[in-house]
Parts: structure tokens; sequence; C-alpha cells
């Protein structure tokens, strides 16, 4: 049998650019992550972080949040198995005059030859992994203690409910719990329960500070209900209930921030 790997998306770059960063979508995420990051973002004051610190951006796609902590004087690391991926971050922060250093590499392989870091972003990275548990480990190993985790991951509740709304053949792989790698190219093979992952995290000495779902009604709205509602009041429901117990953990993205207590 042949043995699974991480998912690479040198191929798919362009594709994720125009149907994940330059939506609607993509900018609430952003907006969602800055709001929960928003401590390493503003300039030193009582109870707050100092700058600058050290950050890796663990997978860093295109790199928009680590640019975005860049402009606030942070020592910044990207890296990524993808080398389209990473040459498109390089360029952006070349663009914007942002220093910042790259490396080309699995996280899980890069990280031993790595010091410790006072925040680590693992986005959108989990969900493609072969082997999540052992790699997320690995990855966070290298917050320093009382550092932080940033870990944006793709909901399997958001999965199952998605999937039992649209019926059909479907229930039967949600019956047998088969349903994971059924869907399109850009749909995860490996999401994860929030519930299963805080544990985790909790195994590992981390207690979680924030705790936000990413799209917690919009993908589950059919084009009819989409088309005949006003998109601001959509908007205003999310953040309404985006950090709310029940709704939070029923995003199409889970995002936590864990620090890290021993």
């Amino acid at each position: 049998m042949k043995k699974a790997s991480d998912r690479n998306f040198d191929q798919l770059a362009d594709q994720f650019a125009q149907k994940v960063y330059g939506t609607l979508k993509g900018e609430w995420r952003l907006k969602l992550l800055k709001e929960d990051l928003a401590m390493f973002h503003v300039k030193p004051q009582p109870g707050l972080v100092e700058k600058p610190l050290k950050i890796w951006d663990a997978g860093c796609g295109f790199g928009q949040i680590s640019q975005w902590l860049a402009q606030a004087g942070h020592d910044m690391l990207l890296s990524d198995l993808s080398k389209n991926m990473l040459y498109h971050a390089q360029q952006h922060f070349y663009d914007a005059g942002q220093p910042a250093k790259f490396l080309h590499g699995a996280s899980q392989d890069l990280a031993p030859t790595l010091p410790d870091f006072d925040l680590v972003l693992f986005h959108a990275v989990l969900e493609w992994l072969a082997e999540p548990k052992a790699t997320l480990e690995t990855v966070i190993s290298k917050v320093k203690p009382g550092g932080y985790l940033s870990l944006l991951f793709y909901n399997r509740n958001a999965i199952v409910y998605t999937n039992v709304l649209k019926g059909e053949w479907r229930w039967q792989h949600i019956l047998d719990d088969a349903y994971i790698g059924k869907g399109k190219k850009l749909t995860p093979p490996n999401p994860h329960y929030p519930h299963e992952v805080q544990a985790w995290l909790t195994e590992w000495g981390f207690e979680v500070k924030q705790h936000t779902g990413i799209r917690v009604f919009h993908d589950y709205l059919p084009p009819q209900v989409m088309t005949k509602s006003p998109v601001e009041q959509l908007m205003a429901l999310e953040y309404q209930y985006c950090r709310t117990p029940t709704y939070r953990d029923m995003g199409r993205y889970i995002h936590l921030l864990a620090q890290r207590t021993t």
C-alpha cells in the first residue's frame, strides 16, 4: 500500500488565490484571525506582549497574516512545503518592503533544526497532513514556555452537517463514517473535531485563550437564500455568534489561540 503523504499545493496555488484568498470568505477569515491575534500587533503596553517577537508561520501559504505581523516589527520565519506558495509569500513581502526569512520544506522536517518561538502559526495545514497529530506535536514543540500557538483547522463538524443537509447518496457515507475524501480537490481529506484538537492541546500543556468559529452560518445557506438575503446582515450574524459556544464549533474553520503553560 502506498504511504500517505502531506498535500503539496504547487499545482493549485493560483486556484487557491481565486477560490480562497480573493473572496468574501477569505476576507472574513483574515478579519477574525487578526482580531484573535490583535495582542501581537500593538505597541508594547502593560499586560500585552513585547515586541519584536520571534514568529514562525509553519505552512505559510501566501503569508497574509505573517505580513500583517511583520508590520508590527516582529522577526518572521515563513516556511511551506509548496515552492509555489512560498514564492508568492516572498513576492508579497518584497512588494511590501517587509523583511522575513523563508524556508522550503515540511514543517515537521524543519522543526528539529529551528529555535523556539514566541508564536507559531499553523493555519489550514492540519487537515492536509498524512499524520496530523504527530506533525502538530512536532511543530508546537517549538513554542517556548509562555508562548502561543495560533491553530486554524478545517472543522469535521461542518463536513458532517453540510453533507447531511445535501442528502441523497451522502447519508450512507455519513452513517458509515466513510465520507472523507468524497469531495472536490480543495476539500481537505483530514478535517478534525474541535473537542479532539483541544484535548491534544491540553495533553501537551497548552491552555486555549481564544476560540473562534469562521463561517458558522454562511456555508450552510443554499444559493437561493444567499441571493435574496442582505450580505451585511449575514456577516453581522456571523460576527454575533462566531465566538459563542455551540455556534463556534459549527464554523467551517476553527481558530484556537493557545498558550503553553507547562
